[in-house]
């Protein structure tokens, strides 16, 4: 219930927001446009009705995925986005991978190695992943990596090589903070009692640490990787700007930047939607993770 509410609230400040940017019929006006012609646009796009009219002509619309026509590129939102969404699936997946692949076993290092050079390698990743901007990580990638080594190409979507350095730039951030979670879940659970029982017991080191501490420190770290992973699917308008790749955040900047507001209000939506559902699926994943949450 909560869930489908978000979305209406949602949908409602992004329609809003999206007209107060003026009238979109002023993207067609030339020297030759007449009345007649400004008044039959307004009856085709339906903007000679009252705001709040328009919003629930486009709400019982956008229920059924019928987002309109893009005004720019004359084909329907839906189509657009969907078009976009699997290069954005790709984008995301690498750098969520990339997220989990580093942040999670440095992490764990780093408070299993407290105190010690390990850890404090792994704390100046995170300081230096959560201090450099993407803009600027992508671009420095692209001009090492690609013009002056030539290793890698510059950008745009094609084969394997065209993703490393956008999946790197997408995910340092994400493995940073992934990094400073799990090492602080990790540091109170291996303060507890039960580890240290499971420890005079004679159980071995490896087994506490990755069997019984970190599946009870997981439950921040998972709510955080899922919330990043929601957010690369979504679109990630930075990384896709400055590498050109083809997906939905940059789908979103062109709809902004040409006033195309049926394509920038269904590419917004439909990020929200994704985080919404992502949220719904993590909730029900906490009681498989700590047998202590139940649902009632």
């Amino acid at each position: 219930m909560f869930m489908v509410f978000t979305v209406i609230i949602v949908s409602a400040i992004i329609f809003a927001m999206s007209r107060v940017q003026g009238d979109p019929r002023f993207m067609y006006l030339d020297n030759n446009t007449t009345k007649e012609q400004w008044d039959a646009w307004g009856r085709q796009m339906g903007l000679d009705r009252p705001i709040v009219v328009q919003y629930f002509v486009w709400l019982g619309k956008a229920v059924r995925l019928d987002f309109g026509q893009s005004m720019w590129e004359k084909r329907p939102v839906t189509d657009l986005v969907m078009n976009r969404f699997p290069n954005t699936l790709q984008l995301g997946a690498a750098a969520w991978i990339f997220a989990v692949v580093v942040g999670l076993p440095l992490g764990v290092l780093s408070a299993v190695m407290r105190g010690t050079a390990w850890d404090y390698l792994g704390r100046t990743i995170a300081l230096f992943g959560q201090a450099l901007p993407p803009f600027w990580l992508g671009i420095m990638l692209i001009l090492l990596f690609a013009v002056q080594l030539e290793w890698l190409p510059i950008g745009r979507k094609g084969g394997p090589d065209h993703l490393i350095l956008p999946a790197i730039t997408l995910g340092w951030l994400a493995a940073a903070g992934l990094l400073r979670l799990v090492r602080s879940a990790m540091l109170e659970v291996l303060d507890s009692e039960f580890v240290k029982l499971a420890r005079a017991k004679g159980v071995t080191p490896w087994l506490v640490i990755w069997k019984h501490a970190l599946r009870n420190a997981l439950l921040v770290p998972l709510t955080y990787s899922v919330l990043i992973l929601s957010g690369f699917l979504a679109g990630t308008v930075v990384t896709e700007t400055v590498f050109q790749w083809p997906g939905v955040g940059r789908l979103a900047v062109q709809a902004i930047n040409t006033n195309d507001f049926p394509t920038m209000v269904g590419a917004v939506l439909f990020a929200t939607v994704l985080f919404v559902v992502a949220n719904l699926l993590l909730d029900i994943s906490y009681a498989f993770i700590d047998p202590r949450i139940r649902y009632r």
